[in-house]
């Protein structure tokens, strides 16, 4: 989703936002992202536009983080929300000096952190999880023999 409601200076000069050293152009909500922001985020049935309304309003206010400083995929918005993204360059797509555009592709959200407070260190959270996987499959080849 564009900007739709964004006025410009310049009709030549696509609009982006800086998160990082991406210019982000465009938003896109995979399905799973929009299954989980239901089930964790907001109760109410919202639809795409609204998702990617509210996530151009964190974006154009600096209200998106990286969650870890070397990594670029999980990123916090609000201090709060945990939120796995993507990034693809858009094709034809340059700013004034030729540098790409990309695409923030939204993958999943995980949640907030004020609520689920596994969230609040995910690299122990993710072990944990492995860990009660691996388990989980090793109890049920026990039983098969």
């Amino acid at each position: 989703m564009k900007d739709k409601v964004m006025g410009r200076w310049s009709t030549y000069e696509p609009f982006f936002v800086q998160l990082g050293d991406k210019k982000v152009a465009d938003v896109v909500i995979t399905n799973h992202a929009k299954l989980r922001w239901t089930d964790r985020v907001s109760s109410e049935n919202n639809s795409l536009e609204e998702i990617c309304a509210f996530l151009w309003e964190k974006l154009k206010n600096d209200s998106i983080v990286p969650y870890y400083r070397n990594e670029e995929d999980v990123y916090l918005i609000d201090d709060d929300l945990v939120v796995v993204a993507e990034f693809s360059h858009l094709e034809h797509e340059t700013d004034l000096v030729g540098n790409p555009l990309h695409k923030m592709i939204i993958v999943t959200f995980l949640g907030r952190m004020s609520e689920t407070m596994e969230l609040r260190d995910l690299k122990s959270y993710y072990s944990w999880l492995r860990h009660s996987r691996r388990m989980t499959l090793i109890k049920n080849s026990r039983k098969r023999r």
